[in-house]
């Protein structure tokens, strides 16, 4: 359910390409990083959202480890498999810059699925906070010094129950759902870096 895409390859006997305990961004995919209402299963349909780019490429250079963390959902239901959410995701990490540093965890589970073998709880399904604490752990990050972005109240929930900061975009959401509301991907790029933390 992890993938890393990275142009960087580590050879042997040599660090990984993220080092030991450092900050991350998680970041929840849809309508956070691309535009999409419903599940997405086709990597032609993936569509960057305005500063999505600009905010990944600025968050990788300030030395975050960057971490997509995503409910899957439609694999439950039938509407496609595990392989096309990767190739999903290779799509947007095309778009994103192929030479950025990006690590991709998902959650295919959901209680109400129709596929029997995804049909089920799971705590990697936000707002459980599964994704973020398998990716601390498989990529040695330091959850209070790292951050949550999403769109849902469920993507700062994962990140208050793992010990990471928040921020959500849409200023709609009531004020204490997260640490800070933003207006798009950019804002919260930009608030983190000038956080400086």
């Amino acid at each position: 359910m992890q993938v890393i895409l990275s142009n960087e390859q580590p050879s042997a006997g040599q660090p990984g390409i993220f080092n030991t305990m450092q900050k991350a961004v998680f970041i929840d995919r849809d309508n956070t990083l691309i535009l999409n209402d419903g599940d997405l299963g086709d990597p032609d349909g993936v569509v960057l959202l305005d500063g999505a780019a600009e905010g990944i490429r600025s968050l990788d250079e300030a030395g975050f480890v960057l971490v997509v963390v995503t409910n899957q959902g439609g694999v439950a239901r039938g509407r496609y498999g595990e392989d096309d959410v990767r190739l999903v995701h290779e799509r947007l990490h095309e778009l994103l810059g192929p030479e950025r540093r990006v690590a991709f965890y998902f959650c295919p589970y959901h209680p109400e699925g129709s596929v029997e073998a995804y049909t089920r709880e799971h705590p990697w399904r936000k707002p459980a906070p599964g994704m973020l604490l398998a990716a601390a752990e498989e990529l040695d990050l330091e959850l209070t010094r790292s951050w949550m972005i999403g769109d849902q109240v469920r993507d700062a929930e994962a990140g208050r129950s793992a010990g990471c900061r928040t921020i959500l975009i849409g200023e709609d959401h009531p004020v204490e759902a997260a640490d800070h509301l933003v207006v798009d991907f950019g804002a919260a790029a930009r608030l983190i870096i000038e956080d400086g933390s």
